[in-house]
């Protein structure tokens, strides 16, 4: 806590390293707010002394009045034109002065109504509901007026003129009429932040998923900072939203455009009231109820007064009748701590979206083991040519259809994005006019270009991918694209172009019926918990995104796969860096958490020195393990018990010889290690061949004779089960006694029982890693990450070549991330058992956590290892 609150004072960049159990988070919570609870106290003595006695400190600790002073945003250095007299230089001073005590007072007025607001919250429940009811009576007026002018428009208006389906005047196209170069626009986020409200100094706490989020949430709660801070959880409209019509949508795409879309209709239903249009009036999706500017920011308030999670901002979103999502993000300008997930903060275009403002302020990414992969994931995109062809089919027969109704801009857009997507399925060898199903291609296998070459090779270096990306943000096309194929059966039902269509329908669903095949009853659909796909369009959108990133920081990876379907285009972002910088530079401070961080070179040389961060400015803290020396025993095993060599490459991890020797060490392992012991093996494949020799063997009845064997499911619904039921046989075997004493669960690293899973106590009490989990190093995209490193970054002198650290470092972090699922609080005892000959390399074992590394023995021989072992649970358990 001391080591974190420096950092965030000097205002550096920290690489913190504490392990499960060592109560990390509440380091985290403690520290933080501390430093932000003294910052605040200190910038508030500043502003009183600064208002009651009009004078700013000089440097050397001495006061001077404004009028001779520099302004807070002018350092005394600031150049002022030649020749200018000094009255004007002090004329300027002075109005400057007077805009800093003016904007202090203003400041100053805010903070005081705001902790008067919530005050009278905290104090007075009957203010919850007085909007809620303003709302309501709102709703119910609005209601009668609008039946009443249906009423009235039916009384006294004749059959109008029909010359589209009813309700398809929202999929064709809004004119297009600015090629201007402005902000990418997003609904209505450019003016929802309250104008009142300035963003004051906070914490941005970032973590990987909802449930971690939730439980440093429930953290917060029970510190002694819980009372008393200005906590908001951001979430996706996804997991925010309370609007049912829209949550059935299922796709966060489709969710986030229909969000968006209703926005706009809120805003535009007053001018097209006021308008009295000649021509039969459009119908307009009804704006969302739970929209309402009172509303939210009296949401907003109650957000403020007490820490929530996302599930309590939820109901308490229901309960107000206002919409969680936009009242969590009225929200940020006025809280102290702000917790959102990692693509939230790490994506600008998603920053900017949820009103997120880094300029000063502190980040602290947790669980940041990942964070180049996660970073590298977030930017990185794929499109099929299954997804190609089907949405060039399904522009076309849009612009067949709407094309005459379409302005001129339109019509251009829409020719240069199906240009594009002939490109792209040319470029990969196949025909954009037939079935990519059943189209086979000639040349196979997988080809990496540049983005430049990329762009020439599909002759479409002459189109502005700028232009069109912003085009399709703004003029939504996918959502309007996916809204005409959803409604594709009712369409033809009342509309004479049904022989020209109908081939386009066949075709539709020959590639994905679940996108055509329009349900008779939608919200049926949204019950049964199916999600809806996305228009392909939104797919490509984000690759064309991705293809205006600079020429040297991606790759474009064109995959051949033998029929169209299935061949693809990757773009593959080589520096993360690139993406990482803005977040360093805007931010006072950032801190990069987690309980396993080693090894620490990929943070400081993949991200950190490529964004242009000083050394100096990096602080790297690692604490260690709460648990006594004597509780946790790492070991390194170079031989089996027939003196076979432990070294697992790919060239001989699949003699029988290997596999026989490692289900003779498990073996012995479960005779003595008692409950629970997780084995890991590199890969599924490997996991499945080696099961398969020992059932074939015998060796699998006889690991069977001590522990009941358990293999990690492919499917992420079924963890679950399997967890319990390993668990629950466990828990029988303590109880009853007998030869079996526990269970064995077959895991893969990487796979879904290497991380975030707590094998605490006799769930876990020994790890064992199979050999080392190196990536394959023939991957295309390895290979040029490797390259990628190699040009960019120097080498230092007696190290390996930076490609090369790079795939040790890929290895050892899975390693660190599986081995750390034992021991997960202080009382908590394990063995660690690495099989492979490698790991004793000085190299290899500086990159283990400190608290394993300081304490591992290499064991030359198994029947050492053995000793150690029964030694080691013998005591382990006479004591428990």
């Amino acid at each position: 806590m001391a080591e974190l609150y420096q950092v965030l004072e000097a205002g550096k960049i920290g690489i913190f390293e504490s392990p499960t159990g060592t109560g990390k988070s509440l380091s985290l919570i403690c520290g933080a707010l501390s430093w932000l609870r003294d910052f605040e106290q200190k910038k508030h003595q500043e502003e009183a002394r600064l208002l009651e006695t009009g004078t700013i400190p000089l440097s050397d600790g001495t006061e001077q009045p404004p009028s001779l002073s520099s302004s807070c945003k002018e350092t005394p250095d600031t150049p002022r034109p030649a020749g200018e007299p000094d009255w004007v230089t002090q004329f300027v001073q002075k109005k400057e002065e007077r805009d800093l005590v003016d904007r202090l007072k203003e400041e100053q007025v805010r903070r005081k109504k705001r902790e008067e607001r919530l005050q009278q919250i905290r104090h007075n429940a009957q203010l919850k509901y007085a909007a809620r009811r303003a709302r309501q009576e709102e709703e119910e007026m609005e209601r009668l007026l609008r039946l009443s002018r249906e009423m009235l428009a039916a009384g006294a208006e004749a059959e109008p003129r029909e010359q589209l389906a009813c309700g398809e005047e929202e999929l064709v196209l809004a004119e297009y009429e600015s090629d201007e170069e402005k902000g990418a626009a997003s609904g209505v986020d450019e003016d929802e932040d309250d104008p009142e409200e300035e963003h004051v100094t906070k914490i941005y706490y970032c973590s990987r998923t909802h449930s971690q989020l939730a439980q440093f949430v429930r953290e917060v709660q029970r510190s002694p900072f819980g009372k008393d801070t200005r906590l908001v959880s951001l979430g996706s409209r996804q997991n925010l939203c309370i609007n049912e019509d829209v949550k059935t949508l299922g796709s966060a795409q489709l969710i986030n455009d229909r969000c968006m879309e209703m926005q706009r209709s809120k805003h535009e239903k007053s001018k097209a009231e006021e308008e009295k249009p000649k021509r039969r009036r459009q119908e307009h999706r009804a704006a969302c109820p739970f929209y309402s500017y009172e509303q939210l920011h009296l949401l907003r308030d109650q957000v403020l007064v007490g820490v929530k999670d996302i599930e309590q901002l939820v109901a308490l979103g229901k309960e107000a009748r206002a919409c969680p999502y936009y009242g969590s993000r009225f929200a940020i300008p006025a809280a102290q701590l702000v917790v959102l997930p990692y693509q939230m903060l790490l994506h600008a275009a998603t920053r900017r979206a949820a009103g997120i403002r880094l300029q000063g302020q502190v980040v602290l990414i947790d669980e940041a083991h990942n964070l180049v992969d996660t970073i590298t994931g977030i930017h990185s995109a794929e499109v099929s040519g299954a997804q190609l062809c089907q949405a060039h089919s399904q522009l076309l027969q849009y612009m067949e259809r709407y094309g005459k109704r379409l302005k001129a801009k339109n019509l251009m857009y829409i020719k240069q994005l199906l240009y594009l997507l002939e490109k792209f399925v040319t470029v990969l060898g196949g025909n954009i006019k037939q079935n990519p199903n059943t189209q086979s291609l000639s040349q196979t296998g997988t080809e990496l270009k540049t983005i430049n070459d990329f762009l020439f090779e599909s002759q479409i270096d002459n189109i502005n991918l700028f232009k069109v990306r912003r085009y399709c943000e703004r003029s939504m096309i996918s959502r309007k694209l996916f809204g005409f194929t959803e409604r594709y059966g009712t369409v033809l039902a009342a509309s004479r172009e049904q022989p020209r269509l109908a081939g386009f329908q066949h075709f539709l669903q020959s590639l994905q019926p679940a996108v055509t095949k329009t349900p008779v009853t939608p919200v049926e659909e949204g019950e049964a918990g199916v999600p809806r796909l996305a228009s392909p369009l939104m797919h490509i959108e984000s690759f064309l995104a991705a293809l205006t990133t600079a020429n040297q920081d991606g790759r474009v990876i064109l995959s051949r796969q033998g029929s169209l379907s299935q061949s693809s285009l990757k773009f593959l972002l080589l520096n993360p860096a690139v993406h990482f910088a803005q977040v360093v530079k805007e931010c006072r401070a950032v801190v990069i958490a987690g309980g396993t961080m080693q090894p620490v070179s990929d943070f400081r040389e993949q991200l950190l020195a490529c964004a242009g961060v000083e050394a100096e400015r990096v602080v790297e803290f690692s604490c260690g393990h709460v648990i006594p020396l004597e509780n946790i025993l790492p070991l390194v095993v170079c031989s089996g018990p027939s003196s076979q060599q432990l070294e697992f490459t790919y060239q001989k991890r699949e003699l029988p010889q290997m596999m026989d020797e490692t289900g003779r060490i498990l073996c012995n392992l479960c005779t003595v290690v008692p409950g629970g012991v997780v084995c890991f093996f590199p890969s599924y494949e490997y996991q499945r061949q080696v099961y398969a020799h020992w059932d074939k063997s015998g060796l699998l009845a006889r690991l069977a004779v001590r522990k009941k064997i358990f293999q990690e499911p492919k499917r992420a619904n079924q963890v679950e089960q399997v967890l319990m039921e390993y668990s629950r046989c466990i828990k029988c075997c303590g109880q009853a006694g007998g030869t079996v004493t526990g269970a064995l669960l077959l895991s893969v690293v990487g796979g879904k029982m290497s991380e975030g899973i707590n094998f605490s106590d006799n769930l876990g009490r020994c790890v064992v890693m199979v050999g080392m989990p190196y990536p394959n190093i023939k991957s295309p995209e390895l290979q040029e990450k490797m390259a990628y490193l190699d040009q960019t970054l120097p080498r230092g002198p007696g190290q390996p070549p930076p490609g090369k650290a790079l795939v040790e470092n890929l290895c050892m972090k899975a390693v660190n991330q599986s081995i750390g699922r034992a021991i997960r609080h202080q009382k908590d005892f394990a063995s660690i058992v690495l099989l492979d000959q490698r790991y004793a390399r000085p190299s290899i074992l500086g990159k283990l956590p400190a608290w394993i590394r300081d304490r591992v023995e290499v064991k030359a021989t198994f029947g050492l290892a053995f000793a150690a072992m029964r030694k080691f649970h013998r005591e382990k358990s006479v004591l428990s």
